[in-house]
């Protein structure tokens, strides 16, 4: 039944979606005030403050291509959307799914989010809700009537999602309904899934931590070998001086 579900003190909440389509803004909109930098990021940033009743965790991620398929991501970007997991323990409660109602959601759009996300694995979907961002575009037109008339590519992906679906006008933050809605819907996608949080096979999160841990190595050996070239360099030219 709707609105059956338990009222929690607590949401954590990660922000996945391809570039430009509105994703860190939506980030800015939840907590009500200018948390994360508009700026392209690199890496996950979290964010946390009380909205709503709920202490409220937000890891903003750093977006893709939107139709470049998995392959021509960059290696750090893939890592950096399995991290997200680890910076919201135990684990998120939901995945908001950032896409942009402006844009025309083609099948190129829809391969990458499926690849994308099943970064997270399969599971990954069962925690996931699209959120439709600028809002204000659909005019007299209804979310509903949207996803119809943008065709198969959409219409997979919402069913993907289970039919979980918000939008959000960035542009209206005074509106305080949009959000409370928004976490009212989380709460019944956490209800549905027994109460539970999304959680990351341990030797996934394991394997690009290892990664990393070895990148970052790699990158400090190379960082060595430089200032001990300029040192020689500048050893070097005090002796011709």
């Amino acid at each position: 039944m709707p609105g059956d579900y338990t009222h929690l003190s607590e949401l954590r909440i990660v922000l996945l979606g391809y570039r430009v389509a509105g994703k860190t803004s939506s980030g800015n909109t939840i907590l009500g005030r200018e948390e994360f930098d508009l700026r392209t990021a690199v890496q996950c940033v979290k964010r946390q403050r009380e909205v709503a009743g709920r202490h409220v965790t937000v890891v903003d991620t750093p977006g893709w291509w939107a139709n470049h398929p998995l392959q021509k991501t960059h290696e750090l970007l893939k890592q950096e959307i399995v991290l997200s997991v680890s910076l919201c323990p135990p684990g998120p409660h939901t995945f908001l799914l950032v896409i942009d109602v402006d844009d025309s959601f083609t099948e190129e759009y829809r391969r990458a989010v499926e690849e994308h996300l099943e970064l997270l694995s399969e599971t990954v979907w069962s925690h996931t809700i699209v959120l439709f961002t600028h809002g204000d575009c659909l005019g007299d037109t209804t979310i509903d009537q949207h996803i119809e008339r943008q065709g198969k590519a959409l219409q997979w992906l919402v069913e993907k999602c289970g039919n979980r679906y918000h939008v959000f006008n960035n542009k209206n933050r005074g509106d305080g309904t949009q959000i409370t809605e928004l976490l009212n819907n989380i709460e019944e996608t956490v209800a549905g899934n027994r109460g539970g949080h999304y959680e990351i096979n341990g030797e996934i999160l394991l394997e690009i931590k290892e990664k990393r841990k070895a990148e970052e190595e790699r990158a400090k050996q190379r960082l060595m070998k430089v200032q001990e070239q300029r040192k020689t360099l500048r050893s070097l030219m005090g002796e011709i001086i």
